[in-house]
C-alpha cells in the first residue's frame, strides 16, 4: 500500500500543473463614420420610397375611359368603355367606374379620343337635334370664318353679305343666331365644315342663304 502511494506520488509530480486560464479582452471595434451615414441615408430613403408608394396606391381610383375612339352624337355601349385605376387628378372630373351602367346607353357630346377619360361634360341624355331644331352645315373660306378655332357649344352669327359688285345694306345685317354642334375639316375640299344648331323654323332661310355663298361667321362672346 505504502509502494502504490509511492508511484502515485511520482507520477503527480511528473504531470505539469495547468496554467491559469487568462482572461483575452474582446477588440474594440473601429467606428467608420461614412458606413453610419450610408446606413442612415439607405434608412431615410427606404422610408421616403414607401411612403410615395403608399401616397400614390392610396390616391388611386379606378374611372372610365374609351376602349375605342367614340364619335360626336354616337350611343356609347359597353364595348367602349374599360374600367383602368390611375392617379387621376380631381380637378379632371373624370367619370367614377361604377357609373358604368349609367353611360351606357347615353350620347357622346363631343368627339372621345381613344384611351381618354370620360367626364360628365363629355356625355350627354339628350339627342342632337332635339325636337324642334334642326342642324345645318355649312363650308367656310378662310375670309368667312373666325381666326379662332371654334369649339363644340360656340354661339355664333351667320351674318348675310352683300354679293360682289353688291353695295352694303341700309341698316343692321340680317343673321341668324346659331349653336356650334360640330367642326371638321372636308376630305374633299379641305375647307372648314360647321354643323350649326338652329330653330327649326329657321333652319330653310339659313340652309337658303348659305348656298348663295354670301355669308361670314361671327363668334360671340364665350363668357357665360
Amino acid at each position: 500500500m505504502t509502494s502504490t502511494a509511492t508511484r502515485d506520488g511520482a507520477r503527480l509530480a511528473r504531470e505539469p500543473v495547468p496554467a491559469p486560464t487568462q482572461f483575452i479582452p474582446p477588440p474594440k471595434l473601429r467606428r467608420r463614420p461614412a458606413l453610419i451615414a450610408a446606413a442612415v441615408t439607405a434608412i431615410c430613403l427606404g422610408a421616403l420610397l414607401a411612403g410615395w408608394a403608399w401616397t400614390a396606391t392610396s390616391n388611386t381610383q379606378e374611372v372610365l375611359v374609351a376602349r375605342n375612339g367614340i364619335e360626336r352624337g354616337s350611343v356609347i355601349e359597353d364595348a367602349d368603355l374599360a374600367r383602368v385605376r390611375l392617379s387621376a387628378d380631381p380637378a379632371l372630373k373624370p367619370v367614377s367606374a361604377s357609373e358604368f351602367d349609367q353611360v351606357v346607353g347615353q350620347r357622346a357630346a363631343l368627339d372621345i379620343a381613344e384611351g381618354s377619360m370620360l367626364s360628365p361634360s363629355s356625355i350627354t341624355s339628350s339627342l342632337t337635334p332635339a325636337a324642334g331644331s334642326s342642324v345645318v352645315g355649312i363650308a367656310l373660306t378662310p375670309a368667312q370664318a373666325p381666326g379662332l378655332d371654334l369649339r363644340y357649344g360656340d354661339h355664333v352669327r351667320v351674318v348675310v353679305t352683300p354679293a360682289e359688285g353688291d353695295d352694303l345694306p341700309s341698316g343692321v345685317p340680317t343673321f341668324n343666331d346659331a349653336e356650334v354642334v360640330g367642326v371638321h375639316v372636308s376630305d374633299e375640299t379641305g375647307q372648314s365644315v360647321v354643323d350649326l344648331l338652329v330653330p327649326h323654323a329657321d333652319a330653310t332661310v339659313l340652309a337658303t342663304r348659305v348656298a348663295a355663298g354670301n355669308i361670314a361667321l361671327v363668334l360671340d362672346s364665350r363668357d357665360r
